[in-house]
C-alpha cells in the first residue's frame, strides 16, 4: 500500500498545477476523487497532440490515479453531494477564481467548520491579496516576474521556458506543503489552509538570479545558453548538433583541458581562475570550439566522461526518454493502454504505483453519486 493509502482526496481543480498535485498524491496511495464541470476539465480538449483514441495527451498526464464524477455545483442536489465530499476529504485542492468557492459554501471558513481536519490547498495565480483577481497562466507569471527576460539569447527576445514549468513547479509546492500540514495534523488533530502562487513559486525559482539582483540592485540579463557565473558551462555547436559542456570546477577544467589536448591554457592568465574565465568566456568558447569540430558529438561525449568532464547531447524529447531507459530509470508509465512520464519519486518501503488511468468523463460518477448519497 501507498503511504497515503487511506486518505481521501477532494480534487476540485483543472488544468495543470493543482492536477499534478493531485496525480503525485495519488501516485503515493491517496483516494483522489477529480470533480469535474459538465464540459469537463478543460485540458480535454487541449488537442492537438492526441493519443490513437483521441485523448489530449496534456489531459492524460496529470491525471492518472483518480475517480472521476461531473457535478454541476449550479445544481442544489449535485452542490449536497460536493459539500459531502468536502466533509469526509482529508485534503481538498482548488484553482478557482478567489470567491468561487466561497459562493457554494465550499472555501475553506466553511468547510473547516463541519470537517476541521481538513488540508485545505487553494492555488492562486497572484495569491490571495492584491493580485486574487488576477488570472494566472504560466506565460503570464513567466513574463511578468522576470523569469522571461532572463530566457533566451542575449541578442533575442525573451523567451518563455518550453513546457508550463511554473505551473510544474507550483504544482510540487503544493504536494510539499500538504504533507507538511499532514504531518502537523498528526501531531495537532488539525488541518490547516495551504496557499501557494505561481508568482511566489516562480520569484523562489529565479533562485540565483533573484539573489543576484537583491544584493546588488541589478537586474540579470539574459546569458543564453552560458551559466551567468561559471564558465565553460554552456553549449558548442559540432558537426552533429550542440552539445553541453558542464565545466564547474577547476578539476573539471583542467580534465576538459587534457581532453581538448589544450592543457596549455591552464596557464593563460585569462583563464586560470573562474572569476577570470566569465570574464574572457568568449574568448575561451571560440578557442574550445575550434577544437569540438575535430571529432564527432558522440566521441566528444565519450571522451569527455572518461575524463571527468560533465557533458552530453542536447536531446529531442525522444532521446531523453531513450536514454533514461538505457541508464534503467523507468521514465515511463503505461497503465490501461496509456503512456505517459512516469512519477519522478523513488521510496523504497513505500514506492508509488499507478492503479488506473486518466479516467473518463463521469466514469466513475454513479458509484460516487451513490457513495456520497449513502444509497
Amino acid at each position: 500500500m501507498g503511504v497515503l493509502d487511506g486518505i481521501l482526496v477532494a480534487d476540485f481543480s483543472r488544468v495543470l498545477a493543482g492536477p499534478l498535485a493531485s496525480m503525485t498524491l495519488g501516485d503515493l496511495g491517496a483516494d483522489v476523487v477529480k470533480v469535474e464541470p459538465p464540459e469537463g476539465d478543460d485540458t480535454r480538449a487541449f488537442v492537438p497532440p492526441a493519443d490513437d483514441r483521441g485523448r489530449a495527451t496534456y489531459y492524460l498526464t496529470v491525471n492518472r490515479n483518480k475517480r472521476s464524477v461531473v457535478l454541476d455545483l449550479k445544481d442544489e442536489g449535485d452542490l449536497a453531494l460536493a459539500r459531502e465530499l468536502a466533509d469526509r476529504a482529508d485534503i481538498l485542492i482548488e484553482n478557482y477564481r478567489p470567491d468561487t468557492m466561497g459562493r457554494f459554501g465550499l472555501d475553506y471558513d466553511s468547510v473547516s467548520k463541519g470537517n476541521p481536519g481538513i488540508v485545505y490547498c487553494s492555488i492562486s495565480g497572484f495569491g490571495e491579496n492584491g493580485g486574487r483577481h488576477l488570472p494566472g497562466f504560466d506565460p503570464l507569471v513567466e513574463a511578468v516576474s522576470g523569469l522571461m527576460s532572463v530566457t533566451g539569447q542575449p541578442d533575442g527576445e525573451p523567451t518563455k521556458v518550453g513546457v508550463a514549468v511554473v505551473d510544474v513547479m507550483t504544482g510540487q509546492n503544493a504536494v510539499i506543503s500538504i504533507l507538511a500540514a499532514l504531518l502537523a495534523r498528526d501531531e495537532t488533530g488539525r488541518g490547516q489552509k495551504v496557499s501557494v502562487n505561481l508568482l511566489s513559486t516562480a520569484l523562489a525559482a529565479t533562485e540565483n538570479h533573484g539573489s543576484s539582483y537583491l544584493a546588488t540592485g541589478i537586474s540579470p540579463s539574459r546569458t543564453g545558453n552560458v551559466h551567468s557565473s561559471v564558465a565553460p558551462f554552456e553549449t558548442f555547436s559540432t558537426s552533429e548538433g550542440p552539445m553541453m559542456v558542464c565545466a564547474g570546477n577547476q578539476r573539471e577544467f583542467a580534465h576538459l583541458l587534457e581532453a581538448l589536448e589544450l592543457e596549455e591554457l591552464a596557464d593563460d592568465e585569462r583563464f586560470r581562475t573562474n572569476a577570470d574565465r566569465v570574464a574572457n568566456r568568449d574568448a575561451l568558447h571560440e578557442l574550445i570550439s575550434a577544437h569540438i569540430g575535430s571529432r564527432s558529438r558522440d566521441d566528444w561525449v565519450e571522451l569527455f566522461h572518461e575524463k571527468g568532464v560533465p557533458a552530453g547531447p542536447v536531446n529531442s524529447i525522444e532521446a531523453g526518454f531513450e536514454l533514461a531507459e538505457k541508464l534503467g530509470l523507468d521514465p515511463i508509465d503505461e497503465t490501461d493502454g496509456t503512456r505517459s512520464p512516469a512519477s519522478p519519486l523513488g521510496l523504497t518501503e513505500t514506492p508509488t504505483e499507478t492503479r488506473s488511468g486518466p479516467p473518463g468523463l463521469d466514469e466513475h460518477g454513479d458509484e460516487i453519486r451513490a457513495w456520497l448519497g449513502g444509497s
